[in-house]
């Protein structure tokens, strides 16, 4: 195999042996050349070396011979612009091996800088491959930073392309030319949206000059470009032409959209968020606006989940959420809008020509996905959604209008028991205000000793004998008289004035039980414990506080707890409840059966009473399999029974039957001031 030198190489002597040691196809041409007093060289694309040249030539590159100048490894400092511009021309020529190009180039011959215009040509060597033929002469003379321009130029990143006043290109630089979709594509082609087009054709006719960053079509695909162009001259011909310069932003813009996306969208559920439904709703109400449409907005919240996040803790929350957006998204069509606000809360935006009549049927897949079982590795937890729901534009003309009456609409269906949809209704405004007038109305009601203590006596479901009561908080309001705690106990929770008033409710409580003992009834008294002060690190310190400032024997008190408390491994609820029981106070299960009963979770806690929940002693004549199966498990358990709401005899003489052990409802008494209860510690 013969080596790049027997291949093309000069002897010692010019003239002699060109003959036999060059290329056999073009010796003549090459013979020629050694006459010719213009300096030309060949360079070989793929060694990147000069592998002939005639005298002139070797004089330009201050080298003694071919063989010496041959051995030089040219690419080894070449820099990537120049390197990058050769192996277009190598393209080019092996395209089309008649073109020629011309260019100001300097070389740096030994290190020294030489300024040539050098005219490039194809040549083809004796094994096929294409070399170029460089034939140049010295430049004219030129000012210094002309001649820094040209070489910024070729070794530039900056793509600058000189096209004709039709959009054809003239010359390209080689950062140009490497991108370029193919060598002749003209402005139009390289832009690829047609307004962008028109505007840069607009504005180099109107003003001459134009900057924009538009989407472009480049040998690389479709990239982002930051594009300035001006109206010049072209000093070839002298004609109008239009010299644009470009840089790649691609990376720029993909970084904007990640920002963008991110802060737009929700890291955990990666659904749009609040700040997306201030940024594009607007947009999209217009739209629908403008081609006759109706819109409705849903605001979604999930009932229960503060006790589910309470309970299980916050990870096991997130990932309820999760799958909850997953339904959400799964339940709604391509179209619609689903935004996670913040917590347990949702947004969704449809659209449709009979809205109210689509968002009825939405509402029952809504109802129908969310409340399904979810499994989360070994807990299984179960959510319903309350909905609420504005029309567009009836209820509202802009997306802050729409977004209030569908909150407002949402707390009614929360009112309704849940797991319900409710339509926004001008009364709701007038309610909203209502509950922001009694939100300041408790913080006065607590600083001026509005709130009582009523007690419901417990009855032995055998002797029907009073053996404790329970301690239920009432507001005597100045003007409205006694009002319940279903009224005022939520909004208490999301003020966090629960746990002021649950401390007050509890020293109250204790006071009265120690009087009671203290007189010989030895009865025990429930209190209540929101999911805030169960949580509280405080509830151990203040539990022996109010024991000891009461003097209430610990077994006097029973603290009530929603089972829901008790779901998942909080180490920290058991710790306490644990010590509370070391302290003989006694735990009881409030409501139970309306949330996640489980047999894990009654075993694992020191209970010793259970509370049937009223809603299946009032179904007792028609589905009694519950308060039945409740029974049984608790005295598997050997828990104390307690059935509430008993109102009719038949109640209470099938509990008795059952084996339950006490009971209290309306059939003995309704809550009563501390008072009047002693007047029913008479045997019935």
């Amino acid at each position: 195999m013969k080596t790049q030198q027997d291949v093309v190489t000069e002897p010692a002597a010019f003239g002699q042996d060109l003959q036999s040691r060059t290329l056999a196809v073009h010796s003549p041409a090459l013979r020629a050349y050694l006459r010719v007093r213009q300096a030309l060289w060949i360079y070989d694309f793929d060694t990147q070396r000069v592998v002939w040249a005639n005298p002139p030539g070797l004089m330009v590159w201050r080298a003694s011979s071919v063989d010496e100048l041959a051995a030089r490894p040219l690419g080894s400092d070449m820099s990537p612009g120049v390197d990058k511009r050769l192996r277009q021309y190598q393209r080019d020529l092996e395209a089309e091996p008649s073109r020629q190009f011309s260019e100001l180039w300097t070389i740096y011959p030994q290190g020294a800088p030489v300024t040539l215009q050098i005219e490039f040509g194809g040549i083809v060597l004796d094994d096929g491959r294409m070399a170029c033929l460089c034939q140049a002469e010295p430049a004219p003379m030129l000012d210094l930073d002309t001649l820094r321009s040209a070489e910024a130029l070729l070794h530039t990143s900056v793509q600058i392309t000189l096209y004709d006043d039709g959009g054809r290109p003239l010359y390209r630089n080689p950062a140009a030319r490497t991108n370029a979709a193919s060598r002749d594509q003209s402005i139009d082609q390289h832009l690829v949206l047609p307004e962008d087009q028109a505007t840069l054709h607009e504005a180099m006719q109107t003003r001459g000059e134009h900057q924009m960053v538009a989407l472009v079509q480049t040998a690389r695909g479709r990239r982002w470009h930051d594009l300035t162009a001006r109206r010049c001259l072209d000093a070839a011909t002298g004609g109008q032409a239009w010299l644009v310069s470009e840089t790649d932003v691609s990376a720029v813009k993909a970084a904007q959209r990640q920002a963008q996306r991110l802060a737009e969208h929700d890291p955990l559920t990666n659904l749009p968020n609040r700040n997306h439904v201030n940024t594009h709703f607007p947009a999209m109400l217009e739209e629908i606006r403008s081609i006759g449409r109706q819109a409705a907005m849903l605001f979604l919240d999930l009932d229960r989940f503060k006790h589910v996040n309470d309970s299980l803790g916050h990870e096991v929350g997130d990932r309820l959420l999760v799958e909850v957006a997953r339904r959400l998204r799964h339940t709604l069509r391509a179209g619609d809008q689903v935004v996670r606000l913040s917590g347990d809360e949702f947004l969704i935006l449809v659209s449709d020509d009979d809205v109210i009549n689509h968002v009825r049927r939405l509402g029952l897949r809504l109802r129908e996905a969310v409340s399904q079982v979810i499994r989360l590795g070994s807990t299984t937890v179960r959510v319903t959604p309350s909905l609420g729901v504005s029309l567009f534009p009836a209820d509202g003309d802009d997306v802050a209008t729409l977004m209030r009456n569908a909150d407002m609409a949402m707390y009614r269906a929360k009112r309704l028991g849940g797991d319900q949809m409710a339509f926004y209704s001008a009364d709701l405004a007038v309610e909203a205000g209502r509950r922001l007038t009694l939100e300041s109305e408790l913080l006065q009601a607590f600083e001026h000793g509005e709130f009582v203590v009523h007690y419901q006596p417990r009855l032995d479901a055998s002797t029907r004998r009073v053996v404790g009561a329970e301690a239920l908080v009432r507001w005597r309001h100045p003007t409205r008289g006694l009002v319940l705690p279903g009224e005022f106990i939520p909004i208490c929770e999301d003020t966090g004035l629960i746990l002021p008033l649950g401390r007050w409710v509890l020293e109250q409580a204790a006071r009265q039980a120690a009087r009671w003992h203290q007189r010989g009834h030895a009865l025990t008294v429930s209190v209540n414990f929101s999911a805030r002060q169960i949580q509280s690190q405080a509830l151990v310190e203040t539990m022996d506080e109010v024991l000891i400032d009461s003097g209430c024997p610990p077994q006097a008190l029973e603290m009530e707890i929603t089972e829901s408390l008790l779901l998942g491994e909080d180490s920290a609820t058991l710790g306490q409840l644990d010590a509370l029981n070391r302290r003989g106070l006694r735990i009881a299960i409030d409501d139970f059966g309306t949330g996640y009963s489980n047999l894990a979770y009654l075993e694992r806690f020191p209970l010793d009473c259970l509370k049937i929940d009223r809603s299946f002693v009032s179904q007792l004549e028609t589905r009694p399999a519950i308060a039945e199966l409740i029974i049984s498990m608790c005295k598997v358990l050997e828990l104390e029974i307690v059935a509430e709401g008993v109102e009719t005899i038949g109640q209470l003489d099938w509990l008795r039957a059952q084996g339950c052990h006490h009971y209290q409802g309306f059939l003995s008494s309704p809550a009563v001031p501390a008072e009047h209860f002693e007047t029913l510690l008479a045997p019935a």
